[in-house]
């Protein structure tokens, strides 16, 4: 057997130390710390194409892409020279630019039933401000989010569910008070009577969000006519659907998972993707709807860097090219090479394994149960995950240090990335039977 790349991380740990002192466990998003899988978190370096360099030079292929936005690989030459033009203009002008205008027609030619799209700086945002148009436009306070789907960091959304399917939720979050959660109810993906026990209970719902295909425990994708049912039931009550895109948008088509899965949201949140790698989100809906943001109606949202100037050329620039490579039956190919080779290895080993995928989103559960929401992904043996991850890292390969968050596959990945993946599933796959 060919000898395991050798790695060390010594640069890593040093810059984990020295973190500790001003950032909160050294890193300024949870799940960099690693905590799932144990050991201390990666600092990066660099990136170019489908590699990530950290800092101690060690070179991955990889399947993180910045958690999606990374779709054409790294610094593809395209964006680096519209950023790099953006640059010499100003970096943010607090006013409005063309470039708002070009992106904004782009989103919505590329989302049926989207005449209008309001910019932000972050998916979080986009769906804070989705459900209060949700609101506004309905004059409704209840909001039905399903356990397992994150919607960002919003008091409101960060939720778990009670005692019951048509109890209210709890705060999932310390300093999240109870009254900030109390118009928000927990449903089952993939559960439609879980949704109905709701409407039958409250008359007050203004809308029910969802991810399309789920992404943030793990990839799970709608079974049967899920999401048409409830779009249906959804109307029939008076409340609006929210389809959060913020990873799915752009994935696995030019526009949203949801025109794939034959369902069109009245609300659609997006952000990664079309912002080429910078802080963007966005918001988009019909006309009927969207009239009611301010400047147009009386639902306020504001933001000073919302649209900002460097943002939007990476944006445009991002979906121009990506239209342009139209890179999706490559993505499809990819994924179903991959989903066979974890399958193979994984048997090989007598591992248990799920694989489920969707698009350019992919993601093996340690499991031997079908995961169709998130009671079936929490199943999964994390403890396996842990010592795969550590393992496909000491073999080159960087993955998200968690069970429940999907790979992201990019345009740039070549042959012989699939290749050192293989041979690193292979090796990660034993490890994991000697467990």
């Amino acid at each position: 057997m060919t000898e395991r790349i050798k790695m060390n991380f010594k640069k890593s740990e040093k810059l984990y130390k020295k973190g500790l002192k001003n950032l909160v466990g050294a890193v300024n998003s949870p799940v960099r710390a690693f905590a799932s899988v144990g050991g201390n978190p990666l600092f990066i370096k660099k990136a170019k194409g489908s590699k990530i360099i950290d800092v101690d030079g060690n070179e991955y292929v990889d399947f993180v892409l910045s958690y999606g936005p990374m779709i054409l690989g790294h610094r593809h030459k395209k964006v680096q020279k519209a950023v790099t033009k953006a640059l010499k203009n100003g970096y943010s002008f607090g006013a409005s630019t063309e470039n708002e205008i070009k992106l904004a027609k782009i989103v919505c030619d590329a989302f049926p039933g989207m005449d209008k799209v309001r910019f932000v700086n972050s998916g979080t945002e986009a769906v804070l401000s989705g459900i209060r148009l949700a609101r506004a436009f309905t004059g409704k306070d209840k909001i039905i989010k399903f356990s397992g789907c994150y919607h960002g960091h919003q008091d409101a959304l960060l939720v778990a569910a009670g005692s019951g399917l048509a109890t209210l939720s709890l705060p999932g979050s310390k300093g999240v008070p109870e009254g900030a959660v109390k118009n928000t109810l927990i449903a089952n993906y993939n559960d439609i009577e879980s949704v109905k026990a709701h409407f039958d209970k409250h008359n007050d719902i203004a809308g029910v969000i969802i991810e399309p295909v789920g992404g943030n425990m793990g990839v799970v994708v709608p079974q049967n006519d899920f999401l048409k049912e409830l779009k249906e039931l959804a109307h029939k009550n008076g409340a609006v659907l929210i389809a959060d895109e913020v990873m799915t948008g752009f994935r696995s088509k030019f526009g949203g998972a949801q025109e794939l899965l034959g369902v069109e949201a009245d609300i659609t949140c997006l952000g990664k993707v079309i912002g080429g790698g910078f802080p963007v989100g966005a918001y988009g809906a019909r006309n009927e709807i969207m009239e009611n943001v301010a400047p147009l109606g009386g639902m306020y949202q504001a933001g000073t860097l919302s649209g900002n100037p460097i943002a939007m050329a990476g944006g445009i620039s991002t979906l121009t090219e990506l239209k342009k490579q139209n890179p999706y039956e490559q993505f499809e190919e990819t994924a179903s090479i991959l989903e066979v080779i974890l399958l193979e290895k994984a048997k090989k080993h007598g591992v248990d394994l799920v694989v489920n995928r969707f698009g350019s989103m992919i993601n093996p559960f340690f499991t031997k149960e079908a995961v169709n929401n998130f009671a079936d992904a929490q199943k999964s043996d994390t403890e396996k995950f842990a010592v795969f991850f550590w393992e496909m890292i000491k073999n080159g390969v960087f993955l998200p240090p968690s069970q429940f968050e999907a790979w992201f596959l990019s345009s740039a990945l070549t042959e012989k990335d699939i290749e050192k993946t293989s041979k690193a599933i292979g090796k990660a796959m034993e490890a994991v039977a000697k467990m």
